[in-house]
């Protein structure tokens, strides 16, 4: 390192020279040098800082203001009172630096006094105070220290305040500029959920902190194994001896082994096949097995532990694929040294002591049960409301008390006298309903909504009268504002005295036809200088405090209700048994069918009647039971709280549709949670987007389900990744911003050891940000240059450093290769983005990064075409769905996965068609693309036989979702023969439309040039291969059908999400029509066999679609 002059007049006392610059974990190879200046302080070593004239010293205040230097002069204080001038690269990182000044400091005067660096780290002053840099993966031109100015500051020196005060901080930043961390304190509700989910996370942590290298693996890096250890039957077809091919690649001298395994085969008998065959070759005794680990290539993905190989995904998959399993033999000691390195570097951080609970003695509370008076609520007024002032007639009030989406009494509805422009006052009107306050759910809400009158218009008959003239005015009631509460807050107690209710508008949350937002947020508008206000009075009843009777309470009123009905009943005549036949062909007539069906009060009465016959006989009836349940009698309630206590296991997907909105009971939602307890961490993740949507039909912050959610969290670091980033995709919803910002904080705070991948991933997101910026600055080979200027900029390079993907983190990447990285040719003008991966024998890992579509309708597209083959795969069908990944990131960004040696239909088509308009119309298209690329003709027959699968089961699952806008741009085929679908923007039927005609007439589609490849090169719709293909997507049809209340559930749980073409639930009947729940089995298969000829016949009008549109468009990337 070579000294430079500095315009500083001082004291030099050495001169240090040094040939080579320390790297270490995360340092960047080739990096430059640092030049280095070493002074001290006044004329002798180890005097105060004070005592040095600092007069004479350059602080640049300008010096991050414009794009940041090449190098950068720095002043760097060390703990023994002596200074280092450096004169440093702006993209060297924190944590090199601060490695330099420790080992310069080391070598100088009162070095002795110096201790490693990791004891270390660097404070700079920022606006309002001196901070630490806690995050040393930041490079100069990125922490920006004011004036050029570092403090090397001892780690153990910060107390645990400040260092409680660090990691907070540093989780605000992660979770948004929305989350206001001091904003959220005050509130006991609040309180009280940090504490308790604080003591959740450290009772998770003290067990981690006691784990073993392999347990923690387990937890970074999650097995994926299989329900069953056998085979799959679709796989033995394969390999009918059971036997299959995997090739080794020692980690050491890169030396690969190919071997043949059986079933029952393990990773360790693997590992000792390939010892076996290594020392052979290279003459080693010395190996053991236990010494090594199976790493699946090119991937953070392990195999180990006493499971038969065949049982892990990553197998299956690749042998599904026709592919050669490809596995990396790594030390476990090199490993296990990772492992703990990683644990040490993220326990850096202490949280503050947990302060001691104020314990306050409060009289006994009223026991609502004991109020037989009706409820009442006091309105005093309105404020700050924004109408229409030139045509509204009058401004007033409904309010109404719902329990989920039903109504429990006649709503309430009052004028406002007249008032100011934006004030009403209502003379303290007392509001009566007719629910007695013993009746009231447990999870009650009270709607109000402020709503405007006026004139619509006038009836076009003429009359000079001016009576009638009046009869023919036409009003019209505007909703304007509406806010929802909980009659009883989170401790169970009624609310009481006045309140002021912050509103929503109408454009901010769900779009619905309703007056009424039941189903919308309890969390008052964050906004409050914006929204109208509501002032209120909840009634007490005279009582000094009242709360719903603990679930004790209620279940004792419930036995002695059972007893007293028993012995009545003994004092009476028997009754004959009523066949249980009878109640099956009752229950029957809505069995499958969604749970607002329409059910008549005489089948509700008869179905509760035989509440106990279902619960011995027909448990998995338990939501149609559910529906039958009168909410508004309490002991109705009570019973059925009772009947729960005793109901055995449900299957998980009757459990999930009881986490609907229409079941907001807590003995139910608490029952659905215990049965998904036994829930396997790889189903839960498959159900994970609905669950986490399913927190915001939660009325209180605490829940069985967040603690199921988090738990499993906490304990599997994969479900951790994805259970970060929907709740993040989420945090500029304003209504979600509190409970889903308090969910991240507990979340990071509970997990120290993911927070430095997910920030990387967070800065890695804003740099792509910026990059989409820039990709919207100019034509396409103008900003593809400019895109990739970026990307090589030092600044920006070291961002994209060991980091994991965010669509997958199994896989580690190790930088951008900008040269492969452009600009797509579409209106968002999305970025092709290409990593490369850790592995530097894998493949490079791509993507497509989006900023202004919403991904969120894309992404519930994919997991239920996932959920789909996992259907289907358990009645042992394998339809070769090629499901790529997609997440949303923020509000319309996220990221998808490009699918690699695919094309689009469209351009196969123009290319084998000579780019003619007529493309579409020759039928030899596809078949010739894929002669071409499957060469000989056994490995054609294969790619026709993928075609065939996934063309069954992509039509099958279109027809089911109603995708629309299906054209030959968004329908790929690989080169192995796999068709799958793209960009789902719309889906349930919402079918575009050009001058009011629908420009999609068929159910799916099944073109011609599809049926060429299905028959190997004929057009003969009577041929055995079609007709084989025709059953296949019967059986997949009917596969579905039968699940057909599970997907039913999971768009419904969706409902939440505010996407537009799933926002009511009249959304679902386009899923209510296709998958025709009440029919026979045989009736439902001559339904779709119409479909099918349907789509067949039609089959020209979709190629007259593609020929428009491939005349128009040329998306070839």
């Amino acid at each position: 390192m070579h000294l430079v002059e500095s315009g500083a007049t001082m004291n030099r006392t050495a001169s240090v020279s040094h040939n080579h610059h320390h790297h270490s974990g995360g340092m960047l190879d080739n990096r430059q040098s640092a030049y280095v200046e070493h002074t001290h302080i006044g004329s002798g070593c180890g005097l105060p800082v004070t005592e040095y004239d600092l007069s004479d010293m350059r602080f640049s205040i300008n010096l991050w203001k414009n794009d940041p230097p090449d190098y950068v002069d720095l002043i760097c204080m060390i703990p023994n009172g002596t200074l280092l001038m450096m004169k440093a690269p702006s993209s060297m990182t924190i944590r090199e630096i601060k490695v330099e000044v420790v080992k310069l400091a080391k070598q100088n005067c009162l070095g002795y006094m110096i201790k490693d660096a990791c004891d270390y780290q660097f404070y700079g002053i920022s606006v309002f105070n001196i901070e630490p840099y806690t995050d040393e993966t930041k490079r100069l031109c990125e922490a920006q220290p004011y004036f050029g100015i570092l403090s090397l500051g001892d780690r153990t020196d910060a107390t645990s305040f400040s260092s409680d005060y660090e990691l907070t901080k540093m989780v605000s930043g992660m979770i948004g500029s929305s989350f206001d961390h001091h904003r959220t304190q005050g509130t006991p509700e609040i309180d009280d959920f940090r504490r308790s989910m604080t003591d959740l996370c450290e009772s998770i942590e003290v067990e981690r902190s006691q784990f073993t290298w392999q347990q923690r693996l387990l937890y970074e890096h999650p097995l994926r194994l299989a329900g069953s250890a056998d085979m799959p039957e679709l796989i033995r077809q394969r390999h009918p001896t059971s036997a299959f091919l995997i090739v080794v690649k020692n980690e050491n001298d890169q030396s690969t082994f190919t071997l043949s395994v059986m079933e029952k085969d393990t990773p360790f008998s693997l590992i000792e096949s390939t010892l076996q065959k290594m020392n052979r070759s290279q003459m080693k005794m010395n190996d053991r097995a236990g010494d090594y680990i199976l790493k699946v290539s090119g991937r953070d993905e392990y195999l180990f532990g006493d499971h038969p190989l065949i049982q892990f995904l990553y197998i299956q998959e690749a042998l599904s694929d026709s592919a050669v399993p490809n596995v990396v033999l790594q030390s476990v000691i090199r490993l296990e040294s990772y492992i703990n390195h990683h644990n040490e570097q993220s326990m850096g951080l202490k949280r503050a002591p947990k302060k001691e609970r104020p314990v306050v003695l409060h009289k006994a509370p009223t026991s609502l049960w004991d109020l037989g008076n009706y409820f009442q609520l006091t309105l005093h007024s309105i404020s700050n409301v924004n109408y229409d002032k030139t045509r509204a007639f009058r401004v007033g009030v409904d309010v109404g008390l719902y329990h989920g989406d039903h109504k429990l009494c006649s709503q309430r509805s009052i004028d406002a006298p007249n008032g100011s422009s934006d004030t009403f006052l209502f003379n303290d009107q007392i509001m009566d309903f007719d629910i007695q306050m013993r009746n009231l759910p447990r999870m009650t809400r009270l709607c109000i909504v402020i709503f405007e009158v006026t004139k619509l218009s006038r009836s076009k008959k003429s009359s000079n009268n001016k009576d009638n003239a009046q009869k023919d005015v036409l009003y019209n009631k505007n909703p304007l504002a509406w806010v929802n509460t909980t009659l009883l807050d989170y401790k169970d107690h009624l609310r009481t005295g006045r309140q002021v209710l912050y509103t929503w508008t109408y454009a901010d949350d769900i779009q619905s036809d309703e007056v009424f937002h039941p189903l919308g947020t309890i969390e008052p508008n964050p906004r409050k200088e914006e929204c109208a206000l509501v002032h209120v009075t909840f009634h007490s009843s005279g009582a000094e405090s009242v709360r719903y009777p603990c679930e004790n309470t209620v279940l004792q009123y419930a036995a002695d209700r059972a007893v007293a009905s028993l012995r009545e009943k003994q004092q009476q005549p028997a009754e004959p048994e009523k066949p249980l036949k009878d109640l099956k062909e009752l229950i029957a007539n809505y069995t499958g069918l969604d749970k607002i069906y329409e059910m008549v009060d005489q089948d509700r009465n008869a179905i509760w009647e035989r509440r106990n016959d279902i619960l011995r006989e027909l448990p998995e009836q338990l939501p149609i039971l559910l529906h039958c349940v009168y909410w508004k009698e309490r002991d109705d309630v009570a019973d059925i709280w009772y009947l729960l206590k005793r109901w055995p296991l449900i299957s998980i997907e009757r459990s999930l549709e009881l986490l609907d909105y229409a079941y907001p009971d807590p003995a139910v939602r608490r029952f659905a949670i215990k049965c998904l307890q036994i829930l396997k961490d790889d189903d839960l993740l498959l159900y994970l987007l609905q669950l986490v949507q399913a927190i915001k039909h939660e009325s209180y912050l605490e829940s069985d389900l967040v603690v199921l959610l988090l738990e499993r969290a906490l304990r599997n670091q994969r479900i951790g990744h994805y259970f970060f980033w929907h709740l993040r995709s989420e945090m500029q919803t304003p209504s979600m911003q509190t409970r889903f910002g308090l969910l991240l904080e507990v979340y990071l705070k509970g997990c120290k050891h993911h927070v430095a991948p997910l920030r990387k991933q967070l800065q890695v997101l804003d740099k792509l940000k910026q990059g989409s910026v820039i990709a919207k600055k100019g034509s396409k080979e103008k900003v593809k240059t400019m895109l990739q200027d970026f990307l090589r900029d030092q600044r920006n390079t070291g961002v994209f450093q060991n980091i994991q993907n965010p669509l997958n983190p199994s896989f580690r990447c190790s930088g951008v290769t900008p040269d492969q990285c452009k600009v797509m040719d579409s209106k968002m003008r999305p970025l092709w983005v290409v990593f490369e991966n850790a592995d530097q024998n894998s493949n490079d890992v791509y993507i497509i990064f989006k900023n202004g579509d919403d991904l969120r309708q894309d992404m519930l597209t994919l997991q239920m075409l996932r959920v789909m083959d996992k259907l289907w795969k358990r009645d042992g069908m394998d339809f070769r769905m090629n499901i790529y990944n997609c997440i949303s990131m923020e509000q319309r960004l996220g990221m998808i996965e490009v699918v690699r040696h695919a094309e689009t239909i469209a351009n196969i088509q123009k290319e084998k068609g000579m780019f003619s308009a007529t493309s579409p119309f020759k039928k030899g298209s596809l078949y010739s693309w894929l002669k071409e690329h499957n060469k000989p003709a056994d490995k054609l027959n294969k790619a026709i036989n993928e075609f065939t699968l996934s063309c069954a089961g992509y039509c099958v699952a279109t027809y089911v979702l109603g995708v629309a806008d299906r054209h030959s741009d968004n329908i790929m085929v690989k080169r192995n023969g796999q068709l799958f679908h793209i960009d789902f923007g719309h889906i349930l039927g919402h079918f575009k439309e050009k001058f009011g005609v629908r420009r999609e007439r068929v159910p799916f589609v099944l073109t011609h040039d599809f049926v060429y490849v299905i028959n190997k090169g004929c057009n003969d719709r009577e041929a055995k291969e079609f007709c084989h293909f025709q059953e296949l997507c019967e059986r997949a049809f009917l596969t579905l059908r039968k699940h057909g209340c599970l997907i039913l559930s999971l768009f419904s749980m969706m409902i939440s999400t505010g996407l537009p073409e799933l926002s009511s639930e009249k959304d679902l009947n386009y899923l209510r029509e296709t998958l025709v729940l009440d029919y026979t089995e045989e009736k439902a298969r001559e339904h779709f066999r119409a479909k099918f000829s349907e789509a067949l016949a039609n089959s020209w009008k979709t190629s007259l679609n593609w020929a428009s549109h491939n005349f128009s468009k040329n998306n070839k990337q």
